[in-house]
C-alpha cells in the first residue's frame, strides 16, 4: 500500500474564478489522488494566506464533466468559457463563503485518467486500509512509530 501522506497522482491545474469586483483571478491548484483514499480526489488551492484543501468524490468529479452533479457543498457541471473551451465549473459552498471556479475540462480528464490507471474502477476496495481508517476515527495509531 502506498504512503498515506503522498499522492500517487498529482497535477497542477489552473483554476479561474471571479473576485468580489468581477475580475477573473487565476488560483494555482494542485489536484491529488491517493490509493489509500481511492474514492476521493483532493484539490489544494494555493494562496498567499495559505493552502485550502477540499476533498471531492472521484466519481462526482467524473460525472460533473458530462452533466450537472453533486448536492450540498460541492457541485460540478460542464460549461463553455468565453473562449469557447470546455470547462468544468466547480461550485464550493461552506459556512465561510462560496467559490465558483472553472478548470479546463481536458486537464481534469487527463488527471482523472491517471487516477483510473492507478486504481481502476471497481478495485477501490482493495486499496482501503480499514484498520487505519478505524484508528484515524478513534484517534489511535496502528503504527509502531
Amino acid at each position: 500500500m502506498s504512503d498515506i501522506k503522498h499522492p500517487v497522482v498529482q497535477q497542477d491545474i489552473k483554476i479561474s474564478c471571479l473576485d468580489p469586483w468581477g475580475r477573473t483571478v487565476n488560483v494555482p491548484t494542485t489536484f491529488g489522488y491517493r490509493e489509500s483514499d481511492p474514492y476521493a480526489v483532493s484539490l489544494t488551492f494555493h494562496s498567499g494566506s495559505g493552502d485550502v484543501e477540499w476533498v471531492v468524490s472521484r466519481t462526482l468529479m467524473l460525472q460533473g464533466l458530462a452533466a450537472p452533479a453533486g448536492e450540498g457543498d460541492v457541485k460540478i457541471y460542464p460549461s463553455i468559457d468565453e473562449d469557447a473551451r470546455a470547462v468544468a465549473v466547480l461550485d464550493f459552498s461552506s459556512p465561510d463563503g462560496r467559490l465558483i471556479a472553472t478548470a479546463d475540462s481536458r486537464e481534469v480528464q487527463t488527471f482523472l485518467g491517471k487516477t483510473f490507471s492507478a486504481v481502476p474502477v471497481g478495485s477501490e476496495g482493495q486499496h482501503l486500509d480499514l484498520d487505519a481508517l478505524v484508528a484515524d476515527l478513534l484517534g489511535t495509531s496502528t503504527d509502531a512509530e
